[in-house]
């Protein structure tokens, strides 16, 4: 059997490792080149030992000359503003990209360089024109022919699928809607920092970036795209209130959305009807029928999202919950999910996860 050729340039962030751990037991993939411009030089298994006798490769430097000849299809696990030096260069040498970075995700470059700082080049803009957003559960068949799939964030993942069937179907109101959402340490990445250390994180609770989170144009034009239909202009758009925090686990995100409903709105049964309908041919996605709630455990370690949600009469507004590992569906399980769509694979090749809990 003639298996894809993948490589993975950026393998030893938190994401890159667990697109590693998927994809070396992906019956339908060859793993070919990972780079680390960290442990260049360094067997895989030097780095995580834990993958001794899993996988084989050496470490390499990024080396386009190389690794295109040889790939497929790329998945880049990069820094926000690097992949948009790289992606380009591959697309041009006829390689299908799953960018796990943000560079792809905006549809307005002037929306993107406002709140990443930095601006696409003309080559970076017209691919970011044919870029498809990589929510499997709403743009399959956009995925399907796509060169480049610009894989979501982790809080927008949670988020956007979280209340999809809400905004789609207009039943609430698309003004006023707050979101708190609660990751784990992991979705802050490798990079050093006091605030990420042992005693900083263990046993503590902490919101951050509380104004100004760089997710929140990605919520805000998947949301506004929802409601008003086509690629909605996001200064015209929902504007939502976005607060993240840091809690004290390795993995997982919990996200809780207060939406105001509208005043002829359905009842509990009929929206959950609505969710059971809107979600019944995703495998990924696990609607709760109230009062029941999804909790992180349910998910972590695999490619779930799972959905709840109550509605508060006293107040007239839903409540949604979901929660996801922000490892996997917030990042390399969906973009694996994504991969094997491209590539005309069973949705699901790869990802039949178990929770570690």
């Amino acid at each position: 059997m003639k298996k894809l050729k993948v490589s993975v340039i950026g393998s030893t962030g938190y994401a890159g490792k667990e697109l590693i751990k998927i994809l070396v037991h992906h019956q339908k993939v060859e793993l070919v080149h990972l780079t680390s411009s960290t442990f260049a030089g360094k067997k895989l298994a030097e780095v995580f030992p834990e993958l001794l006798g899993q996988l084989d490769s050496r470490l390499i430097d990024m080396d386009l000359e190389l690794i295109a000849p040889d790939s497929e299809l790329v998945f880049t696990a990069l820094p926000h503003t690097v992949s948009m030096e790289i992606v380009p260069k591959l697309l041009e040498k006829g390689i299908k990209v799953v960018d796990l970075s943000a560079d792809y995700r905006l549809k307005d470059p002037l929306l993107y360089e406002e709140w990443y700082k930095k601006s696409h080049n003309q080559i970076s803009k017209d691919w970011l024109s044919k870029a498809v957003y990589g929510l499997p559960e709403l743009y399959d068949q956009k995925i399907k022919k796509a060169f480049l799939v610009a894989n979501p964030g982790c809080y927008p993942t949670s988020v956007i699928l979280g209340i999809a069937p809400l905004l789609k179907f207009k039943l609430v109101e698309p003004q006023g809607i707050i979101i708190d959402s609660k990751s784990g340490v992991t979705g802050a990445g490798k990079s050093l920092s006091l605030g990420l250390h042992f005693p900083e994180c263990n046993e503590n609770m902490k919101a951050y970036k509380i104004v100004g989170h760089n997710h929140i144009p990605e919520i805000e034009q998947e949301l506004s795209n929802l409601y008003f239909g086509g690629d909605s202009q996001h200064k015209e758009g929902i504007k939502v209130s976005f607060t993240p925090h840091l809690i004290p686990i390795n993995r997982g995100i919990l996200s809780t959305c207060y939406l105001d409903l509208k005043d002829d709105h359905k009842s509990e049964m009929e929206i959950g009807k609505i969710y059971q309908e809107f979600y019944q041919d995703t495998p990924f996605v696990r609607v709760f029928e109230p009062p029941n709630l999804p909790e992180v455990k349910f998910v972590a370690g695999t490619n779930y999202c799972d959905i709840g949600f109550k509605i508060d009469k006293r107040v007239e507004k839903i409540k949604v919950i979901s929660v996801i590992d922000n490892l996997l569906k917030g990042a390399a399980g969906q973009a694996v999910q994504n991969m094997n769509i491209m590539s005309g694979f069973l949705e699901t090749c790869g990802l039949n996860l178990t929770p570690t809990n």
